[in-house]
């Protein structure tokens, strides 16, 4: 274990083994630190906050405030990191804000400078949020999602699996899993997330299928509704099934397809 000089830590945090933390980095009460964690100069983490195994905290980072949600009532909520995820310059992560609730960050997630999380938002594992991404309240990324920088989550807003939100959109409609949005769009896709896909090892076969299913449900002239039908008769595919289960979940709808109006 190797702990600068300065940093101030209370007794009450829980320190794994092997944990490196840097100079002038305060860490609270009821904090817990998983082994091989490295906790850089500058670092504020209070109270209520987990971080899982070999997480990497850059500097001046700040994780648990409470939320800035006027329903807030001090109560015990929590932000849990999951192992190895790496949280760099001016990350801020703040708790749930209801008793028991949490802002869940996955394992093997990567959020760059100056990303926010608020209250209650729930990443999956493998996620990439780049620099002055902000999520609001209650919204969802699901595993291996890219949110490109400087773009802006609506509250209680959903972000499929492997979808990718390119430079600064911003949306307050769902995002389909394996779709991608326009750069400085609102809302709407363009079409799949084809490098997403390949890297993540679909087959030539799955994307096509997907990408039929894309033009059934977007580009066929029916709503939303008569699309889902159409999806559910003609597509047999864990895929397709997985999106007909998203849009259906959905409570704000979902994306339109770009230059639609």
């Amino acid at each position: 274990m190797s702990i600068h000089p300065t940093a101030a830590i209370e007794s009450g945090a829980k320190i794994g083994k092997n944990v490196k933390i840097g100079a002038f980095t305060y860490i609270d009460n009821d904090v817990e630190l998983g082994d091989a964690c490295e906790i850089g100069p500058h670092v504020t983490i209070l109270r209520y906050t987990r971080l899982g195994n070999g997480c990497q905290v850059h500097a001046g980072a700040v994780l648990g405030d409470t939320p800035q949600d006027l329903a807030f009532r001090d109560t015990q909520s929590y932000v849990t990191v999951g192992d190895r995820s790496v949280l760099r310059e001016g990350v801020t992560i703040h708790r749930g804000t209801h008793e028991g609730t949490v802002t869940r960050v996955g394992d093997d997630c990567l959020l760059m400078g100056f990303s926010h999380l608020a209250h209650n938002v729930q990443v999956g594992n493998g996620v990439i949020i780049s620099n002055g991404a902000l999520l609001a309240g209650y919204a969802e990324v699901g595993d291996r999602a890219f949110i490109s920088g400087n773009s802006l989550i609506h509250q209680f807003t959903r972000v499929g699996r492997l979808a990718m939100l390119s430079g600064g959109t911003a949306t307050h409609k769902d995002v389909l899993p394996f779709c991608m949005t326009h750069t400085l769009s609102r809302s709407s896709v363009m079409g799949l997330n084809v490098v997403g896909l390949r890297r993540a090892g679909f087959s030539i076969e799955e994307r096509s299928l997907l990408k039929k299913a894309f033009k059934r449900l977007y580009k066929s002239g029916l709503n939303v509704s008569q699309a889902l039908e159409k999806l559910d008769q003609e597509f047999d595919s864990p895929l397709v099934k997985e999106w007909s289960e998203f849009i259906r979940a959905s409570s704000r709808g979902i994306c339109k397809v770009a230059g639609e109006g």
